[in-house]
């Protein structure tokens, strides 16, 4: 094995010896629990992802006193320098790893935008035609987006969008596939649910459905998912959320709040009695958006060290202030000295340093194009629909597809091909068209075993054939609206801030510089409430440990 697929490896496989929790046993009167296992004073877990959040933000802002929220839960806990998403950093497999303990080796969740060679379409509920979909699980997950419509509601329409359902064949009879199906292990609120009477579990993200895959194959993993979409449109603007930072505040806000309802006693709304949850947490896309915008405005990076410009500062300090407020509210409820928080993201974001940002387009798709080992006129995935809409399920089934950001997912029509593909790659490695700017000591092109062996078999049908990374700093687009972008393995996409902090009082600030991966955290919430780590399939399958410096004596 090569040293390249060694550090591809070790970012997904990166484990950690197992340590006995720093804190003594207690009754859950909260819940009611009557739990003989538990062994540690915390009752409850609030897990925050800061979308982008980078380990070397987090070092900067708590030196500079620019996040004095963050410093504080620092303080009170274990600051992991080291922690490394595994192996792909897209929000699916980025969330996944937290929640399952998975890579998408064992999850299956490469992208939100991804392909199985094994679903047939949403308009084949017989599963009598070809097999071969583009899974697309975003924004257009909502029934809004049903026949191209508009996003034009907070809550995405109130239910799925038929037509982004696919089907499969199961024990001879087609069923559809929602995303809670397509994921293909439970996940830490089925987990909590199952080996805690009574725990109620709730999560608030950034899309109304296609988190749905949260609730775990069950299909009632989390309690209260709150239903918000930030691609809908704000009628106050007429635009999405996205548009700028300080609009996506707003969207942040009513996660923030929906936080303070359920710790309060209430559902995600603020409109019913609910007991405070076991396990509840959301994510945050302020920072993330800020980081996009370009530089030339006032986004992303002013230099290799992270130095943030005005936009990601003022990220920073909302993200603090939102953590904040929320502590404080656990603290009014005398909820702080039994609740662990844990501040981490599903991803970070590259370039920071502008003078790596290369945008030539998608030269990557064009390249398979131009070569016809995807449709030549680009018929394949979400560009094969009938309409001219995105995900309206008129798109063309057995067509394969290739997802590119700042990485390359390529599920190729005619998998016999791999060995032709990977060779006309390798001849195009050079960053001037039609080349695909992966000559750089930090790039590699994934194929056969060494690609199996870290992400899975892609003759199971969800596996992408090839993954290309590109030298860092490389955007596969034209788009001047965003100047960094993530969902693969760049040292800038895959570092990311991770802070574990227990409840008031009952642990010493400690820094573990040892290499993690995010998917540690899952079998780490679950020791702290007194249950099995192991209860979790990809924990078992993947042998992944709990984080390490949480023992008294380590």
């Amino acid at each position: 094995m090569s040293r390249l697929i060694r550090q591809v490896g070790a970012g997904i496989l990166a484990g950690a010896i197992a340590v006995p929790m720093a804190v003594h046993a207690g009754d859950d009167k909260d819940h009611g629990h009557d739990h003989e296992r538990r062994d540690t004073e915390v009752r409850r877990v609030l897990l925050i992802s800061v979308d982008g959040l980078h380990e070397q933000d987090v070092a900067r802002c708590i030196a500079a006193n620019t996040c004095p929220n963050m410093a504080l839960l620092a303080k009170s806990g274990v600051t992991y320098s080291n922690a490394y998403t595994p192996g792909l950093s897209d929000s699916f497999p980025g969330l996944a790893a937290l929640v399952t303990g998975g890579s998408p080796k064992s999850a299956g969740l490469f992208y939100d935008v991804s392909y199985d060679r094994t679903l047939y379409a949403p308009s084949d509920p017989t599963c009598q035609g070809k097999q071969g979909w583009n899974v697309v699980f975003d924004e257009t997950t909502g029934i809004d987006a049903e026949n191209g419509g508009a996003l034009t509601h907070l809550n995405g329409g109130g239910d799925f969008n038929p037509q982004a359902i696919p089907h499969a064949k199961t024990n001879g009879v087609c069923v559809p596939v929602y995303p809670h199906n397509y994921v293909k292990t439970n996940t830490i609120f089925e987990a909590v649910k199952q080996q805690f009477h009574g725990a109620r579990t709730a999560w608030a993200d950034k899309h109304a459905w296609g988190y749905d895959w949260l609730n775990g194959p069950s299909g009632k993993g989390v309690d209260d998912l709150s239903r918000t979409e930030i691609n809908s449109i704000d009628p106050a603007t007429g635009k999405d959320y996205t548009d700028v930072y300080t609009h996506t505040e707003q969207f942040d806000n009513l996660h923030v709040q929906t936080i303070i309802n359920e710790i309060d006693g209430k559902d995600s709304t603020g409109k019913q009695s609910a007991a405070v949850p076991t396990l509840f947490g959301t994510n945050f896309q302020t920072l993330s958006v800020a980081q996009k915008a370009p530089v030339a405005s006032g986004g992303g990076y002013l230099d290799a060290s992270f130095t943030p410009g005005k936009q990601v500062a003022d990220a920073i300090s909302y993200v603090d202030d939102a953590l904040g407020k929320m502590v404080a509210e656990l603290k009014s409820k005398d909820l702080a000295k039994s609740t662990m928080v844990v501040v981490t993201a599903k991803h970070g974001q590259s370039p920071s340093d502008h003078n790596k940002l290369v945008k030539n387009g998608d030269t990557l798709v064009n390249l398979l194009e131009a070569h016809s080992y995807l449709d030549p006129n680009g018929h394949f995935g979400q560009n094969s629909t009938t309409t001219g809409s995105l995900n309206d399920g008129t798109g063309l089934a057995g067509t394969g597809f290739a997802q590119t950001d700042d990485v390359g997912l390529i599920w190729l029509r005619d998998q016999s091909q791999v060995k032709d593909v990977v060779a006309t790659l390798k001849a195009n490695l050079g960053c001037n068209a039609p080349g695909i700017c992966a000559d750089g000591p930090q790039a590699y092109i994934l194929s056969g075993p060494r690609l199996a062996a870290l992400f899975g078999d892609p003759a199971g049908g969800r596996t992408p054939d090839i993954i290309v990374q590109p030298n860092p700093g490389v955007i596969y687009t034209s788009s001047k609206t965003k100047d960094e972008e993530h969902g693969g393995n760049a040292p800038d996409d895959s570092h990311l801030g991770l802070i574990v902090s227990y409840p008031d009082g009952h642990h010493r600030e400690r820094h573990v510089d040892r290499r993690v991966s995010t998917t540690q955290v899952a079998p780490t919430i679950l020791r702290a409430l007194g249950l099995d780590p192991d209860s979790l399939l990809s924990v078992r399958a993947e042998g992944t440990r709990a984080l390490p410096g949480l023992g008294e004596d380590d």
